[in-house]
């Protein structure tokens, strides 16, 4: 039988009633019937206790109880008024009680005790300890017998803390008098909270309900000295523990139950636990965690964000990571292909000025002649001129203007082929810029024409009539037009002059500008078509391989294609295709 002080569903002491059958049924290893009674009696109704005794005794008259449990200060205390006359022989256990109240009682020998210590002022301590600055502490408490007694030891228990806090007791105020206090504290205060079981009014209150209303309206906060109620409302210190008493209490219970006898049984007082707190109470009031006494504990923290997804975290982390590595690497890849490609290009500029030089020596002879005939009339002219002024006919001066304007015109055409030839073999960096294909394709034909007549060659051309407009570098473009003639002219070397033929021809091909040679050669052998771009490959006895593999390098770098093909009627054509600029 237990009996349980207040409503069967108060706290704390249903907490403890709870935690005792469910740890009782564990260790019991036969069945147990437990029946609960509630012990609410208010002070001075001795008729209602009398009338519950009578009650307990008629209703297990023909079968008492194994054991009596009583629950609470309020409950231990009707049990021991009523031992006599209430299942004397049975035996019978008082928990949940502090052990000042039971000294009060006069406990048989066929009683045992599971006591707890409530030291007041480590409670108080812990409020000055953890809100250094408070300078009020409000004790929530009511006014039946046994919370009458609490008032006076608390009083006489914190005698020293005068001075340095001013204690308010509440306990001759209604519950809804107390909220309006609670809601007005001055600055700096805190609330303790016993739980007033009934109040002055004589309204029984319970404890979970009443503390919620009481955390609804107060403007502090809140301390106890029980854990059953340490769940959300209370900051938290040291309490006495309702699993550490259920525990001892369902273990006595059992030994009992086993034919230990009472008096046999000695229960060490339980004292209080590591203190513990509420975090989110704590951060509530700004309680730094610095301030909690060494080893206690924090519950109710919320995870952070590391905390409950630590391994996606972790996860997008190293795919982060991955990528980023992953993108370095692309990155210095792209560096060195940047780096490759400059040096390429330099490479290439290098050799594509090797190959003018080469071509400029190919061209010697056919700029020796080129340069012979201006030269050749300049001196004709000269000499006609010394022999008009040794004649003395310096009358005639229409003739001499005559002259000296041949003079002009033999020496600009010589300047420019001089200028032809130092823009082949110069280095320049490269100048992309907008061109008329025409005159790239004109101006080239016009500095080989001389080429073409001492290898007994004829070129014909046909430009587009209007001008094609490109993007690109004059000398590239000019070495690739070239280079295509220059093959070309070896291409009809064995052939009979009347044979040597080479075609230039220009047009617009939808948003392309396009040149091409074709020559009457004996064309390419269809097995070396795909060879013929490749750097060294050449089907000349004595070629380097390097002049259309330097065109192609040139064209691609100019945004064009550049191929060649066999034609029908004889020798092979070379097609260079350039992006018009729109």
């Amino acid at each position: 039988m237990i009996l349980q002080s207040s409503g069967q569903n108060f706290k704390p002491w249903s907490e403890y009633v709870k935690g005792f059958r469910q740890e009782l049924e564990r260790q019991s290893p036969i069945p147990i019937e437990v029946q609960s009674f509630p012990v609410v009696i208010a002070s001075g109704s001795e008729s209602a206790e009398n009338r519950l005794a009578e009650y307990l005794n008629a209703l297990f008259s023909s079968h008492p109880p194994d054991l009596i449990v009583a629950f609470g200060a309020p409950a231990a205390a009707f049990a021991q008024r009523h031992r006599r006359d209430l299942f004397p022989s049975t035996p019978m256990l008082l928990t949940a009680i502090d052990q000042r109240r039971v000294q009060q009682m006069n406990v048989t020998e066929n009683d045992t005790v599971v006591a707890v210590w409530i030291d007041v002022p480590a409670l108080f301590e812990n409020i000055l300890k953890v809100l250094p600055r408070t300078k009020t502490i409000a004790v929530v408490i009511g006014s039946s017998p046994n919370e009458q007694f609490w008032v006076q030891e608390m009083k006489n228990q914190l005698e020293p803390l005068k001075g340095r806090v001013d204690l308010l007791f509440w306990n001759e105020l209604s519950f809804e008098e107390i909220l309006k206090q609670a809601a007005t504290l001055p600055k700096d205060s805190a609330i303790f909270w016993i739980q007033p079981q009934i109040d002055v009014t004589g309204a029984v209150h319970e404890g979970e309900r009443a503390l919620k209303r009481l955390y609804a309206v107060a403007n502090s906060p809140i301390f106890s000295h029980d854990d059953s109620f340490f769940a959300g409302e209370i900051v938290g210190g040291p309490m006495t523990s309702v699993s550490q008493g259920s525990q001892t209490a369902a273990a006595v219970a059992a030994k009992i139950l086993g034919g230990t006898k009472p008096r046999a049984i000695e229960t060490p007082v339980l004292q209080y636990g590591p203190a513990k707190y509420d975090w989110r109470e704590l951060r509530r009031w700004a309680i730094p965690e610095s301030r909690l006494p060494k080893g206690s504990e924090i519950l109710f923290r919320e995870p952070t964000l590391w905390e409950l997804y630590r391994w996606q975290i972790l996860a997008i982390c190293a795919a982060v990571l991955s990528q980023a590595a992953m993108i370095t690497g692309l990155l210095y890849q792209r560096r060195r292909r940047f780096l490759a490609e400059v040096q390429a290009r330099q490479r290439m500029s290098e050799l594509a000025r090797i190959n003018r030089y080469s071509m400029a020596g190919e061209l010697c002879t056919s700029i020796a002649h080129e340069l012979n005939q201006p030269l050749g009339a300049i001196l004709l002219n000269a000499e006609t001129m010394e022999q008009m002024l040794r004649s003395s006919r310096l009358s005639d001066a229409t003739e001499l203007l005559g002259i000296v304007s041949e003079i002009r015109r033999d020496d600009e055409r010589a300047g420019k082929v001089l200028q032809h030839i130092r823009s082949l073999v110069r280095r320049v960096p490269i100048d992309v810029k907008p061109l008329d294909l025409n005159e790239v394709v004109s101006e080239t034909l016009d500095f080989l024409s001389s080429l073409a007549i001492a290898r007994k060659v004829q070129i014909r051309h046909s430009l587009a009539e209007l001008p094609l407009p490109v993007k690109g570098d004059y000398t590239q473009l000019q070495q690739v037009l070239l280079n295509l003639v220059v093959n070309a002219l070896d291409a009809t070397a064995h052939k009979a002059v009347n044979e040597r033929v080479i075609t230039v021809q220009t047009k617009r091909s939808d948003n392309w500008a396009e040149f091409s040679t074709a020559d009457t050669g004996p064309g390419v052998p269809p097995e070396q078509l795909s060879k013929i771009f490749e750097p060294f490959f050449s089907t000349k006895p004595n070629g380097m391989g390097m002049g259309l593999s330097i065109a192609r390098t040139i064209v691609e770098f100019h945004g064009g294609i550049i191929n060649i093909q066999n034609r029908s009627s004889g020798g092979a054509i070379v097609i260079v295709r350039l992006p018009l600029i729109r």
